[in-house]
């Protein structure tokens, strides 16, 4: 089996009856000619496949971590390179350990066997543990059980008689225990925990919740500033409508500048706080400096330097890099700026001594 980590973009959407929603985990079973020794085309996926593939899917899906917490699209593809007993069971093991091995942080190891029933006619029987393909052939059910050591997250039962007893049942049950458990011990010599580190091939994803009443500013006029997070940071960037962002990329600085590109949208100036700006425009009275993304204060001339200027641009220029504080909001609720109590090399705060 093989696992592939995506993004909130390779999400399957399925067309159901209710309506249409997207699912972030996928299980393909494919079950090539060759498996069986046959020869044959490969042509579209049988009712077979598809029911397999959903029974391991079921069984696999019970202990997937919560999206909020793994934030990946998770497709998990079980090759049948050959087959004489139950290769849904096997896609179950596989599967599991795969994802393990790709670093999703299931809640526990799942493992699957395929129970078989020999019945008499007189009421005699056997129950038989991992049938093969003449049993399940030959035999009178086939019973495929999944899960954990706590418990089952996924069965399905084959029956060629009317009918079973409640104690057929209860002694199957118990036996299809015994084989998961011992299956489970021989995965855990392979694999006894999930990897720590992801592939090197594989998405780093991270997420960070903006308010929704902001989602509009980071989205921007028909996609302009989203696109330009996406352009400047090389990272993918995933918005829903509640203000959830999948920020994605193989490399954590690419993340590193979409967050901090969207925080400095979404994100508040703190007032005594030091922030860097850029001079965009002096007037007789001060200059104003853009600063904290695409927020702009005024300096006062007289908080420009500790002595008195004729006119701000006589110290500054357009364009210019300075280092700001900001002072607080006037009553219409303009920010208001100050370069003179900040070392502009430094861009620390200067104390009331040094100022003086």
């Amino acid at each position: 089996a093989i696992t592939t980590l995506g993004t909130g973009d390779d999400e399957q959407m399925i067309d159901a009856l209710q309506g249409t929603y997207k699912s972030n985990f996928m299980l393909h079973y494919n079950f090539p000619p060759y498996s069986v020794g046959e020869v044959g085309r490969f042509g579209f996926t049988g009712r077979r496949e598809i029911g397999h593939g959903k029974l391991a899917w079921r069984a696999l899906q019970a202990v997937l971590p919560a999206a909020t917490d793994f934030p990946y699209t998770i497709r998990v593809v079980s090759e049948i390179t050959e087959s004489n007993g139950s290769s849904s069971m096997a896609s179950v093991c596989g599967g599991s350990l795969s994802m393990m091995d790709a670093a999703v942080p299931l809640k526990a190891p799942v493992a699957g066997v395929a129970m078989g029933l020999i019945l008499e006619d007189n009421g005699d029987y056997a129950i038989l543990s991992d049938i093969l393909g003449d049993e399940d052939h030959l035999g009178d059910m086939d019973f495929k059980v999944a899960g954990t050591e706590e418990g089952i997250t996924s069965l399905q039962m084959d029956i060629k008689v009317a009918g079973i007893t409640p104690e057929i049942m209860e002694k199957a049950l118990a036996q299809a225990k015994a084989g998961r458990l011992h299956i489970l011990g021989e995965m855990n010599k392979a694999l006894s925990a999930g990897r720590q580190e992801f592939s090197a091939h594989a998405p780093r994803i991270e997420t960070m919740t903006v308010p929704t009443d902001k989602i509009r500013e980071v989205i921007g006029s028909g996609g302009k500033v989203i696109r330009e997070i996406v352009e400047v940071s090389g990272a993918k960037v995933d918005i829903n409508d509640e203000g959830i962002i999948k920020i994605a990329s193989p490399n954590n600085e690419s993340i590193k500048t979409a967050r901090d590109m969207i925080h400095a949208i979404v994100a508040e100036p703190e007032e005594g706080m030091i922030y860097d700006g850029k001079v965009v425009k002096i007037v007789d009275f001060g200059a104003f400096v853009n600063f904290f993304g695409k927020r702009d204060g005024l300096v006062h001339v007289s908080q420009i330097e500790n002595r008195r200027l004729n006119h701000p641009s006589d110290v500054l220029k357009e364009g210019q890099q300075v280092k700001v504080k900001l002072l607080g909001f006037d009553d219409r609720g303009k920010v208001r700026l100050s370069m003179k109590v900040v070392d502009q090399e430094t861009g620390e705060e200067i104390s009331g001594d040094k100022k003086e």
